[in-house]
């Protein structure tokens, strides 16, 4: 994710989070200095059958327990005039102890049917938290079917402003993070629980409908447009997103894979926005060679032009960009750089706990760093001397706190960190270590300790003070020699 500023865990839910947890306390032993309190998932006690929360340390109420979804089969119809949203959800999941009730995130759109393992279940909306209850006790695999209709809104988070569904002049844009997905689904709303999808969106005749992963087709009757699109790679849920508009829409190939990217009608034809998106591939390409095989079934993008929109997300395997990058001096490819980076970096290698996300941002930030150095000859090392003279360091990268996860304090510094350990290690080590990261970690979930015990196995020197200093120190640490 980018937004306007200046400048050893594989996927579970439910009970498996207090295992995960007792995995990472123990990985942690062996990290010495490094604080115990915020390299491990924590937070996870209490969580049991039915819970309405993961107990990540930041959201503790972002998940549910006793459950683990496999995959979600979503089948919306929106009409931008009316606003109106109405969906049919199909959720494959299995319970992870025995349930006999469970919750789903869900910002509260009436539910009309429920149905759970084939048998009519009831619901009860308590604020964000949809309550299902099922006929009889669930064990094993399990099926949830869902009905709903009504007027979706935003999501409001006092500390992080607000995600989820926008209305705009010419249809929708769902986009946000840490929490995006329950605006205009029931999910299970945690990274830790990924799942693959299948979506299906129909609006008017003459709309886009857009969202991740291989376009499916499209038909047409009585004045609906139908749009499917299919996401086989395991996704965290606030990635999953929804556009509509009217969108001038490329669609073709790259490496034998689809490439779908898409320009607000509204943004002047042949702009910096055009150009932008169409070195996607090439961006890919280029981040490819030092991170390892581009990790989606997709390529592509999304450039909307609604004000509101003042970040951009990294939306699996299609990116949403807010339109005020694009009115820089600049290309605007060192934002489309920081986005498909993701892709491996928080979107294949998925945190386990948001306390964790500067995995997600620093890397993708030293990924921009990269592409500029390649695309404009700005000196990678150039940039680092000149973010390190002008980062506050009071805020611990490591463990920034549910306020910070989005400061310069996760991006500056962050890929100050990495670009530290490249320093220390060498570049032959150092993009070892970030393939091998991406190859052994990809489609799982992540902590700190993770990927400090996998450089310090892969370089083979004892890194611990250093990611000490750089990721949880609060004043400037040396630069290491190079």
């Amino acid at each position: 994710m980018r937004r306007s500023l200046l400048g050893s865990l594989s996927r579970r839910a439910g009970v498996r989070w207090i295992a995960a947890t007792l995995v990472a306390t123990s990985t942690l032993a062996a990290c010495g200095s490094l604080p115990d309190d915020v390299l491990g998932i924590g937070g996870g006690g209490g969580v049991g059958a039915g819970a309405d929360g993961l107990g990540d340390p930041y959201f503790p109420r972002y998940g549910n327990g006793g459950y683990d979804v496999g995959h979600y089969d979503i089948r919306v119809r929106y009409d931008p005039d009316s606003d109106r949203l109405s969906g049919n959800v199909a959720i494959s999941a299995t319970a992870v102890m025995p349930l006999r009730r469970f919750n789903l995130d869900f910002e509260g759109l009436p539910v009309s049917r429920a149905v759970v393992a084939g048998r009519p279940a009831t619901t009860r909306q308590r604020g964000s938290e949809l309550q299902v209850t099922p006929e009889s006790e669930l064990t094993g695999a399990f099926t949830v079917e869902l009905e709903y209709a009504g007027v979706p809104t935003m999501i409001p988070e006092a500390a992080l402003g607000r995600g989820g569904f926008r209305h705009t002049d010419d249809g929708a844009v769902v986009i946000g993070q840490p929490e995006s997905a329950s605006s205009w689904f029931p999910v299970n709303d945690h990274p830790l629980d990924k799942a693959t999808y299948r979506v299906e969106i129909t609006v008017p005749e003459g709309r886009t409908a857009l969202s991740n992963g291989v376009p499916d087709g499209s038909t047409t009757a009585d004045g609906w447009t139908t749009w499917r699109w299919a996401e086989r790679v395991p996704m965290a849920s606030y990635l999953a997103t929804m556009v509509v508009g009217d969108f001038r829409v490329q669609s073709g190939s790259h490496r034998d894979r689809p490439m779908v990217t898409a320009v607000a009608a509204s943004i002047p034809a042949g702009g910096v926005e055009d150009a932008a998106l169409a070195r996607t591939g090439e961006i890919a390409d280029f981040l490819e060679e030092r991170f390892g095989p581009y990790p989606m079934e997709a390529y592509g993008g999304v450039i909307v032009a609604d004000e509101t929109v003042k970040f951009a997300l990294e939306n699996q395997s299609r990116p949403v960009y807010g339109p005020d990058y694009f009115r820089r001096e600049d290309d605007g490819t060192w934002l489309v750089a920081h986005e498909l980076a993701h892709q491996w970096f928080g979107n294949s290698v998925s945190i386990a706990g948001w306390q964790h996300i500067w995995l997600n941002e620093g890397f993708a930030t030293y990924a921009q760093w990269l592409w500029d150095e390649h695309n404009r000859g700005a000196a990678v090392q150039t940039v680092f001397e000149a973010t390190y003279g002008a980062t506050d360091w009071s805020v611990r990268t490591g463990d920034p706190g549910r306020a910070n996860i989005f400061s310069n304090g996760v991006y500056h510094r962050g890929a100050l960190t990495v670009h530290a350990l490249r320093l220390t290690v060498g570049d032959e080590a150092f993009f070892d270590i970030l393939k091998t990261w991406t190859a052994e970690r990809r489609n799982g979930n992540v902590v700190t300790a993770d990927f400090v015990a996998l450089a310090e196995r892969v370089s083979g020197e004892s890194l611990r003070p250093l990611f000490d200093a750089w990721l949880f120190g609060t004043t400037q640490p040396p630069v290491p020699e190079r």
